[in-house]
């Protein structure tokens, strides 16, 4: 006899897996869910929890859903591959494009995290003002704290939404920076070739 021809009775006798239970906490939150939260509800540790996790992420691979972390919460999200197909069932515009220096400024910030303004300029060699206040205005970044410097510019991070946007899991998954002289090395490479 299968679950779905189970008595009412029958079925809640059946003890769900953990990561079914993580699945189905994180299915109904509307935001990111702290592991101590998850802990909290299910009443075991959060090295538990965090194994659960990690099962309930192995087992999303192959579908529609994906288990999105960060900074020690966890969210379900759709997958990236399928966001053409979800905004078109849903009828929402196209996801706007970033331009180049937003692009820049975002990288800056997503590679330096918690970083200031001024960092942020230095690097750049501009003034990122606009950017910072477009890339804010879209949810891709926050202001995480204040550093602890002279007049304690804002530091800023990358938000959940940053990662969604581009398709990520976990700030983990970003490519790793090239260094200078390899940088350097490809862009003559493209020259010469």
């Amino acid at each position: 006899m299968s679950i779905s021809e189970a008595s009412p009775a029958q079925n809640s006798e059946i003890e769900l897996s953990l990561s079914a239970k993580l699945e189905a906490l994180l299915f109904v939150s509307g935001e990111p869910v702290a592991t101590a939260q998850l802990a909290a509800a299910l009443d075991v540790a959060p090295s538990v929890i965090e194994r659960g996790l990690n099962e309930l992420d192995a087992s999303l691979s192959s579908r529609g859903l994906r288990l999105q972390r960060n900074a020690g919460r966890s969210q379900l999200t759709t997958a990236p591959q399928l966001a053409e197909l979800v905004e078109h069932f849903l009828g929402l515009e196209a996801t706007s494009h970033l331009s180049r220096a937003a692009l820049e400024t975002l990288a800056i910030i997503a590679y330096q995290q918690p970083v200031t303004r001024p960092q942020i300029d230095s690097i750049r060699g501009v003034n990122s003002d606009s950017m910072m206040k477009s890339l804010l205005h879209k949810n891709l970044i926050l202001e995480s704290g204040r550093a602890d410097g002279p007049g304690r510019p804002i530091l800023y991070s990358t938000t959940p939404e940053f990662l969604q946007h581009f398709g990520l899991n976990s700030i983990l998954e970003m490519p790793p920076l090239a260094a200078p002289e390899e940088a350097e090395s490809k862009q003559d490479e493209l020259l010469k070739g």
